[in-house]
């Protein structure tokens, strides 16, 4: 295994280099791999000196995401969760209930919710809760990460062995999940997934033995990318892993242009449709991980990229990286971000998930740090 250097010495020279602000006109997508600049009032191109100057950097990568994946709803789409129990199976030590919950009125969420046993006593201590979100499966979609079907993706039920609380939804248009997306008004998969996981965590927030308000998002592949889409737009996720769940848009299989044809890759309806209409002019995507990373600072993250990953280059996630970490940098929280590199393929091994794991109970165990 090979851990990446996360600030190399090109991001100090980054910021000797960045041009001192001039007053020309910002272009019109600004670029991925410099984000210590931001836009104006006027649209004039500013370098970013402060945490509220990257404020309005990032202000404008939120709305870039949102005139692809669409507009994030407000508590017009809330209703009351009317959690039902469908089947519990004891599986030592802990409690795996097969759950569903009412995400917006006309569409109830499938999901896995892993109790230990130790939660169900009787003035038991609140303990740390993650949404384990799952890689693509059409068969057991979320059964994938609480062993039911893959070796390698036993997350939600590791850690509920650790002592976590875990819910595992099931990602929409996979398995026996089939919202209608059009009929509820989504224009994306992917955000329709991101509000089913914040719904999620409002269930979290309703159970006396969690601890609320910081929660960890993990995911391998699907779920890896899930996971950094929901962590951009929702802050009670403290922590973040993703496994195998990204690199630019920029490097994916190569740029190849059947890739982006629509109905392929990112373009499918459970993720996002309007990517294909980018399909000749990749580099216009009005966002892509550098900024999504970045986004989520100072929160810890940690970014598991296989050498081996056959879907995401892991020279590319060094670039991501890179860029996102100048906006650790900008927070004082240089070690933020961490990339791993296992000599592996398109996997999650035991020694990485074990990785995760230690990653993800050491960052929400200490003190979160100040956005």
């Amino acid at each position: 295994m090979r851990i990446a250097p996360l600030l190399p010495l090109v991001i100090a020279v980054l910021f000797l280099s960045i041009a001192r602000a001039q007053d020309e006109t910002a272009p019109r997508r600004l670029p991925r791999e410099n984000l210590l600049v931001y836009r104006d009032a006027a649209n004039h191109l500013k370098t970013v000196t402060s945490i509220a100057d990257w404020q309005k950097r990032r202000a404008e990568i939120l709305a870039g995401m949102q005139t692809v994946m669409g507009k994030l709803p407000g508590d017009e789409k809330r209703c009351p969760l009317d959690v039902q129990v469908h089947e519990e199976v004891d599986c030592g030590k802990y409690v795996r209930r097969l759950i569903s919950y009412q995400a917006e009125p006309g569409s109830r969420v499938p999901a896995y919710l892993c109790l230990p046993k130790g939660v169900l006593e009787k003035d038991a201590p609140p303990v740390h809760a993650a949404l384990c979100l799952h890689g693509t499966d059409n068969v057991i979609g979320h059964g994938t990460v609480v062993g039911l079907g893959r070796p390698n993706r036993n997350y939600a039920g590791e850690l509920a062995e650790r002592g976590w609380v875990t819910l595992a939804p099931n990602y929409p248009l996979l398995a026996k999940y089939q919202p209608e997306l059009e009929t509820l008004g989504w224009e994306s998969g992917t955000l329709k997934a991101v509000w089913d996981n914040t719904r999620g965590l409002d269930l979290l927030e309703t159970l006396s033995y969690v601890k609320h308000g910081h929660y960890a998002a993990i995911g391998h592949s699907l779920g890896g990318h899930n996971s950094v889409y929901t962590a951009v737009f929702d802050p009670r996720i403290g922590a973040v892993v993703t496994s195998c769940g990204l690199d630019s848009y920029l490097d994916y299989y190569q740029g190849k242009p059947e890739v982006w044809q629509p109905g392929h890759g990112w373009t499918q309806v459970r993720y996002m449709a309007k990517l294909a209409d980018y399909r000749d002019q990749l580099d216009t995507i009005p966002f892509d991980f550098h900024e999504m990373i970045g986004a989520l600072a100072p929160r810890p993250v940690l970014i598991i990229a296989p050498l081996r990953d056959s879907n995401f280059r892991h020279e590319s996630v060094d670039q991501v990286a890179a860029a996102a970490g100048q906006v650790y940098q900008l927070y004082g929280q240089p070690n933020g971000l961490q990339v791993l590199h296992p000599d592996v393929e398109h996997d999650f091994p035991r020694e990485m998930r074990e990785a995760a794991y230690t990653f993800l109970e050491k960052s929400l165990n200490a003190k979160p740090p100040q956005n």
